[in-house]
């Protein structure tokens, strides 16, 4: 796992505000807060008649989607025109890399389009930091999921949605069931919840869908049993099996995942009685989830959604607010000298 010192520099600007939105790793909890803040400030913007604010204004948001993905696209658009931002989005997995164009000469077209801030999703596990390494320095770089690694914003409005319904993180348990090893969701989830003080996270799966190690890489409890990792908690995040990112024979079949670790209406019982029930999406149900439980009224997988645009909204904001300040900042310097 990355060091916090190494993820700073890039992410951060001088003053520590955020500059890129690349991955939750190394980011304090100061700033997880305040982007947790933020968004709460901008919910109230979707229920107004008028769903707009002025903070980007004349500034340009470039979706660069080298993986197919409609609910992050969408809640992206949604978030930069609600600050009123000019957006343009590209799926670039059909075009200029299925023509052979490397990712280096991608981004170099992509800067000559002038905008502002790019939100990158790609297969490639790191992908988005590597633009960020090599963009020119006054493009912030949000990702949108990168291979395996990481999927910030996503994490962050899970954060959003336990916290309007739970409260603070300390007193929690917090159980993430399913396909972890191919999961950039479990990932950027482990790492936010540890850094906001949840003191019991729980990881539930097979053994051949976990990471070597990840007991010591993330500080969570791991079980192979769903209804032993599921008793009192007070937070079910179920993840999608990502069939597409399998290779061999991992599992039997769906069905006899669904039988040892889906949630089913029974298996939720074990849960606390005001126990939320979350999922990333899109569900499979039968697979992962119950019907009754993805509808029922312990589910929050529609407020997820909601949650996820004004996520969206506070990092876009609060990641061209930090390119600002840096400028300044280099500007201040070369005074002084």
């Amino acid at each position: 796992m990355p060091t916090q010192a190494a993820k700073r520099p890039l992410q951060l600007n001088d003053q520590g505000q955020l500059r890129h939105f690349l991955s939750l790793d190394g980011l304090p909890r100061e700033l997880l807060t305040e982007i947790l803040d933020t968004a709460d400030s901008f919910l109230e913007v979707g229920a107004r008649a008028v769903k707009k604010v002025p903070l980007l204004r004349g500034k340009t948001v470039c979706n660069v989607f080298f993986e197919n993905s409609t609910r992050t696209r969408t809640t992206f658009e949604l978030a930069a025109q609600r600050l009123s931002a000019d957006v343009i989005s590209l799926n670039v997995s059909t075009s200029s890399t299925s023509k052979g164009e490397t990712l280096f000469d991608t981004l170099r077209n992509l800067e000559a389009m002038a905008a502002d801030i790019f939100v990158v999703r790609h297969a490639d596990s790191g992908a988005a930091h590597f633009i960020a390494e090599h963009v020119c320095p006054n493009l912030a770089i949000i990702n949108g999921g990168d291979g395996r690694h990481a999927h910030p914003t996503q994490g962050m409005l899970d954060m959003l949605t336990i916290r309007r319904h739970k409260g603070n993180f300390e007193d929690l348990s917090v159980a993430i069931v399913g396909d972890i090893l191919h999961s950039r969701v479990a990932r950027s989830n482990m790492l936010a919840l540890k850094t906001l003080g949840c003191r019991d996270i729980r990881v539930i799966a097979p053994k051949t869908l976990l990471p070597v190690g990840i007991e010591e890489t993330y500080g969570v409890r791991v079980f192979s049993n769903a209804d032993e990792g599921l008793k009192d908690v007070d937070v079910a995040i179920m993840l999608r099996l990502q069939r597409e990112r399998m290779n061999g024979g991992l599992l039997p079949s769906e069905g006899e995942f669904y039988r040892l670790f889906g949630l089913t209406e029974q298996r939720l019982k074990l849960a606390k009685p005001d126990a939320l029930v979350m999922h990333p999406g899109p569900i499979n149900r039968g697979v992962e989830i119950e019907s009754a439980v993805a509808d029922g009224p312990q589910s929050v997988i529609l407020n997820q959604v909601t949650y996820g645009i004004a996520i969206r909204m506070a990092v876009l904001s609060m990641a061209m607010s930090g390119q600002a300040a840096q400028r300044q900042i280099n500007l201040d310097a070369e005074e002084q000298n």
